[in-house]
């Protein structure tokens, strides 16, 4: 005997209030095992997968791809081996709760009606009502971007009016994600909250680079190590505005941007502080990888106290990031490339590479942001690395 378990959209953080369905991995009536990935789910703070509770079939999905919904939605209902009914549980960062009535979706009779008169599937329609539920609003709106438009009949007794046909280029519509319109909107807000300024630096990578020899270190390690250490002088890096004053954070939180195919997310080395080389290389390597697959877990995204972002791997030199709120700065670190630079009146070929630090200036003046780069750079450039592994 089985029976049918409700998988609900889990709470993926405390401030998190709705989530929304990137893609259905099992259709309805396919076989799953247990643990195994049900459906891609992602908020304004993170993306994973959600497994499934346990072993059966997937009876029956209420939730379709692109949808939002509140947390504790049923997205779908799953046969499983027996369960108490009524039970509420979390497995695997899921939210489950026995089946205990058999629901389905109700449209109000303008919706239908109007759903008829444009011959629309409702099934296919996202909506955003309570639940999920289709609107009429969420209606107008798809049939605005899947139907062509029409054109009002002219009144009786008036000539029609002549229908110019515009000339349009051809062009494929992508969906914007959720994570997509977070960003978005987390941008617009960043710019609207903080008094951006950017100051540029060049730091010389020779020493880093003979370090690295023989050992599997990325740069990045040594950039987070630079600006913890740099951040013991200069605190207020490591600062937040508020109403009441200025927040000096005692933890060390870096942020560090990772970017994937729809988006980019910002998983938090904590207490970076306090961590050696070795232990803040393998601490990257791991969230990035967890982030690119989607199995980082909600509060490895959260309390953040300063951001880096490495956009230099694919080569850009320059940039001027935006300040992940409610941070004081970001850095950015650019590609590292070897140039011709004069030192001691000479000219040399080293590994140079451009740092940017955006910063708040409601928070920190000019100076302070400079002295706060030209103390990474000092300890960029210094030859002591092996005491810091």
């Amino acid at each position: 005997m089985t029976v049918a378990t409700d998988i609900v959209m889990p709470q993926l953080g405390e401030s998190i209030a709705e989530g929304t369905v990137v893609k259905w991995l099992i259709q309805a009536g396919g076989a799953v095992e247990k643990d195994q990935p049900l459906l891609e789910v992602e908020t304004e703070k993170v993306a994973l997968d959600v497994p499934s509770p346990a072993a059966g079939f997937l009876a029956e999905v209420m939730v379709q791809e692109g949808t939002t919904v509140p947390v504790g939605t049923v997205l779908a209902r799953l046969e499983t081996q027996p369960a108490a009914e009524g039970v509420v549980s979390r497995v695997g960062g899921v939210g489950v709760r026995a089946r205990q009535g058999q629901g389905e979706q109700h449209y109000s009779p303008a919706v239908k009606q109007l759903a008829r008169e444009h011959a629309v599937d409702l099934a296919v329609v996202p909506g955003t009502g309570e639940g999920g539920r289709v609107t009429k609003k969420d209606l107008l709106d798809y049939v605005s971007t899947h139907q062509p438009s029409s054109h009002e009949p002219s009144q009786p007794g008036q000539a029609p009016t002549p229908i110019t046909q515009p000339r349009h280029t051809q062009e494929d519509i992508i969906p914007i994600t959720q994570m997509r319109k977070t960003i978005a909107d987390r941008m617009l807000l960043s710019r609207r909250t903080s008094a951006h300024v950017t100051t540029f630096f060049e730091a010389d990578f020779r020493g880093i680079d003979t370090f690295r020899t023989g050992r599997t270190l990325t740069y990045l390690p040594f950039v987070i190590s630079a600006v913890t250490r740099a951040m013991k002088d200069l605190p207020l890096l490591n600062a937040s505005w508020r109403d009441q004053g200025l927040a000096i954070k005692k933890d060390v939180h870096i942020g560090i941007a990772v970017a994937l195919e729809e988006g980019l997310l910002v998983p938090v080395i904590r207490h970076a502080d306090q961590k050696g080389l070795t232990q803040l290389a393998q601490e990257v390597a791991d969230v990035a990888e967890r982030a690119r697959k989607k199995r980082l877990a909600p509060e490895e995204v959260l309390d953040g106290t300063f951001t880096i972002t490495n956009h230099g791997g694919f080569g850009s030199l320059f940039s001027t990031p935006i300040i992940h709120q409610p941070q004081t700065a970001i850095l950015g670190v650019g590609s590292v490339q070897k140039r011709a630079v004069v030192i001691d009146d000479a000219i040399a070929i080293r590994p140079m590479c451009y740092l940017s630090l955006s910063f708040d200036h409601r928070i920190i003046d000019g100076a302070t942001a400079d002295r706060f780069m030209a103390k990474v750079k000092q300890h960029l450039q210094q030859n002591d690395w092996e005491k810091l592994l």
